[in-house]
């Protein structure tokens, strides 16, 4: 199913899925960086893969909407997934900007399934 930007998603709802997209990102861009940093950072290896996974992920989702490209659907659902799965294994660490980066991506991830839906 393809995505028609004047369908049902109005201006302010896909203004809000991009900046919670970039928030994401962000939170994941930080999240990867303190990851290196820790004292055993190859503990944190799949949290660090995912959060880039994730960053880049929502990078793309926020430029496929900001352009209304045709597929934002597709995109938005595989972000809520990217999102999940990222927030899942954060969450599994007790580190503060892991706990922030797992609240970040289930927020971006239940706004991108609103807006695939």
């Amino acid at each position: 199913m393809r995505y028609d930007m004047t369908h049902e998603a109005n201006n302010e709802e896909i203004q809000r899925c991009i900046e919670e997209c970039l928030l994401c990102l962000k939170a994941c861009n930080y999240c990867f960086t303190a990851c290196l940093q820790e004292e055993n950072a190859s503990h944190m290896a799949e949290c660090i893969r995912l959060t880039r996974e994730c960053a880049d992920i929502c990078a793309y989702a926020a430029s496929a909407m900001s352009r209304q490209s045709p597929f934002v659907v597709e995109i938005c659902n595989l972000c809520a997934t990217i999102c999940e799965i990222c927030a899942k294994q954060c969450a599994q660490h007790d580190h503060e900007h892991c706990q922030e980066c797992a609240k970040a991506c289930r927020s971006c991830a239940e706004v991108c399934r609103g807006m695939a839906s």
